[in-house]
């Protein structure tokens, strides 16, 4: 017999005595009850209760959810069973676990979580099925926590303290007893752990770990993003140290085990601010017309040896990460800005491709050597950019001479099928104190394609070499970059999607998916919808990442390609180092491949998140820049439609804001999913992406880095 319950309100509602019925009969699964039990277990009095109590009962039964073995007595038709997956949070109430099985998703209410968050690892019991409704259930269980750390603004009382979050991961704030507050005051950016979140309380409890500063302060906001996504914002002083003890000086030794490339015209190109010089490129003549061309990458293998305390801190990292106003390198100071960089008029451990190459940029020869160079000059991408456009300067020719071959081997590579994306990227010019004076943006010119092309031409050459069925190879375990052909459902999506503003995708079929996306990209080209369409289609494609198992890489049409040239600033490079050596040098036998495919598996996750890091902190300083510009007036186009409100991107700087559906009080606008528009109701006027509007900047949401517009006409 069921405990009774309080007295059920003569004005509950039917979807709340719903909810009660099923929560009843969930928690006493093994048992048969009669109406007089419910009525009672749920604490119903009123006659009019009971009465829509019996109609729901006989609905539950139709449904299948509850039998009846005999008159007027009811259990559940089928007992519960465990699940495990994965928790996400919905704003709407409608939460979700995915199923480890890929199976349907299960549905979990609010009060059925159990203090679940986002990614949180759960453990589930099934409810019985109700014909006509999806999978339901509740959270028994966190196997294991996706998040206990978190970043917010503390607000401090007398007695105790809260966390407030902006975080989709945490709902709600947190609270944190005065004596775990770490000297934080109110107003201060805290990292905080939970500790404890007891079952009756609304509120985790938890304790800083760290203040990192005043909100609105540049390194606090920037700390405060790196936090947010787990990344390190610190290096540890365990690691600096061991940097500090690596011998420095070259020894004859060493040099005697390398290619000497000391004398040979090499130099340098990289970004006017960069400091980790880790590609060089060397070139000289040989005899009938060729020329031999070397691809020159910092040999960090050398110093940093497997195993030790500085590899296991870079593998955690796994890659540098390039925030607006910084870089968190992988590598200790010591090594990235220093030891292994290419500094002009220094000595340099190096590990090399070098080609034999003639005029028309065909590689007649290539080989695989530790060497040793000097760089004669460190060049920015906008001095090479300068020369050649003047045809003069230092270092003409031989500059004149890769760009020819690096032009002759782009040109191939689209036409043999190279998916041709070249997206601006944003930068800010910033004053001492980090913030914002203007926008602007860089693209790809013939000074950043002549490098792109020789380390792609290096990155192939490695790949192959190791990976490549010959007579006298068999392929051996490897780190590749990989990236799979698009999904043809999503293809045909983009097609239906750009045909609606006037274009068309010529053939979305396994055999022309690179040609299509080619055309449809040179048709947008200077038009306005470019900059929207260019994004859509981006986000058909697959993500690239690092396997031993090779697929070949759809977006620069190889068969084989790794990643070989930036060992300063990622992991895979530095693993696929030490591979080279293990086969090329020691001839030692494959690796084990399980134990390879983790690594790779841990340096995929991590460049997103990085890269997720970086897109974070050009939103905050996009909408820290438009604080300055409160009620201004700007051009933009329609980015996005949804059914609550229009994105548009201001086309002089492209920050991104909301116009929300109901600030357009000229007609009841609906949202038109079909035609990617909202249209309105009496005089028809349509909003459709790629649509210009004149909009004024309402108000700037530096903590949610959000901005919201409204149409200015």
């Amino acid at each position: 017999m069921a405990k009774k319950a309080d007295k059920v309100s003569n004005r509950i509602t039917k979807k709340q005595l719903l909810e009660l019925l099923i929560d009843f009969f969930n928690s006493h699964q093994d048992d048969t009850f009669n109406a007089r039990d419910i009525f009672a277990g749920l604490g119903i009095k009123s006659t009019s209760v009971k009465g829509l109590c019996m109609r729901l009962l006989d609905d539950l039964v139709f449904d299948g959810y509850l039998v009846e073995p005999t008159m007027n007595r009811y259990r559940l038709a089928n007992k519960s069973s465990i699940v495990t997956g994965t928790f996400k949070r919905s704003s709407d109430g409608y939460n979700l676990v995915y199923p480890d099985d890929d199976s349907e998703p299960i549905v979990i209410a609010d009060h059925k979580t159990a203090h679940a968050l986002n990614d949180d690892y759960v453990r589930v019991t099934l409810y019985a099925h109700r014909r006509g409704r999806g999978r339901e259930g509740e959270i028994i269980e966190i196997i294991k926590r996706a998040h206990d750390t978190f970043v917010g603004i503390l607000r401090v009382q007398k007695h105790y303290a809260f966390l407030m979050t902006e975080s989709r991961v945490m709902h709600t704030d947190i609270f944190i007893p005065r004596d775990q507050l770490k000297g934080g005051k109110s107003g201060d950016k805290a990292v905080v752990k939970l500790t404890e979140w007891p079952a009756e309380s609304r509120n985790p409890i938890g304790k800083v770990i760290d203040v990192l500063g005043p909100t609105g302060d540049n390194d606090t906001e920037m700390n405060a993003i790196l936090a947010e996504f787990g990344l390190p914002y610190v290096y540890p002083i365990a690691v600096e140290t061991a940097a500090n003890k690596l011998q420095t000086e070259i020894t004859k030794e060493e040099i005697a085990r390398r290619e000497d490339f000391r004398e040979v015209t090499t130099f340098t190109i990289d970004p006017e601010d960069a400091k980790d010089f880790d590609d060089a490129l060397s070139v000289r003549p040989l005899s009938d017309g060729l020329w031999e061309i070397g691809v020159h990458i910092a040999d960090v293998s050398h110093y940093v040896t497997e195993g030790s305390v500085i590899d296991k801190e870079a593998f955690k990292r796994a890659t540098s990460i390039y925030l607006v106003d910084r870089t968190i390198p992988m590598l200790p100071e010591k090594l990235c800005n220093n030891l292994c960089s290419l500094r002009p008029d220094e000595d340099k451990l190096t590990y090399s491709v070098v080609f034999t190459m003639n005029d028309k940029a065909e590689v007649k020869k290539a080989r695989i050597c530790r060497t040793i160079i000097r760089s004669n000059r460190r060049f920015t991408y906008e001095e090479v950019q300068e020369i050649l456009t003047a045809g003069k300067g230092e270092y003409s020719e031989e500059l004149g001479l890769l760009n020819r071959m690096a032009q002759t081997m782009r040109e191939k590579r689209f036409a043999s099928g190279a998916i041709d994306f070249q997206q601006a990227e944003v930068h800010f010019r910033l004053d001492e104190n980090g913030k914002p004076l203007s926008v602007y943006f860089s693209e790809s010119n013939e000074s950043h394609q002549l490098i792109e092309e020789f380390m792609l031409l290096a990155n192939r050459t490695v790949a192959e070499t190791i990976g490549k069925k010959t007579a006298n190879n068999t392929p051996k375990t490897f780190v590749y970059r990989v990236h799979d052909q698009p999904d043809l459902e999503k293809l045909t999506v983009l097609s239906r999607f750009v045909a609606k503003l006037g274009y068309k995708m010529r053939g979305t079929g396994r055999g022309n998916t690179a040609s299509s996306l080619n055309n449809l990209l040179r048709d947008i080209k200077g038009q306005k919808e470019q900059n929207v369409i260019e994004q859509i289609s981006l986000r058909t494609m697959q993500k690239a990442k690092y396997s031993t198992q090779n697929i070949g890489h759809f977006g620069l049409a190889f068969k084989y390609y790794t990643h070989f040239t930036s060992p300063i600033r990622r992991y895979p490079d530095l693993m696929v180092h030490r591979l080279l050596d293990r086969y090329l040098t020691q001839g030692s036998r494959s690796a084990n491949a399980a134990k390879f495919e983790t690594f790779c598996e841990h340096c995929s996750a991590q460049e997103q998140v990085a890269a997720n890091a970086e897109r974070a902190s050009i939103k905050y300083k996009q909408v820290e820049f438009m604080t300055e510009h409160i009620d201004e007036e700007f051009d933009a186009v329609i980015s996005g439609v949804t059914e609550w409100g229009i994105y548009a991107e201001i086309i002089e700087n492209k920050c991104e804001g909301m116009i929300p559906l109901r600030t357009l009080e000229d007609d009841y606008y609906e949202y038109d999913e079909a035609n990617y528009c909202l249209v309105g109701r009496r005089h028809h006027r349509k909003y459709t992406i790629g649509d210009p509007l004149r909009i004024r900047i309402v108000r700037a949401n530096l903590e949610r880095k959000q901005l919201d517009f409204e149409i200015a006409e």
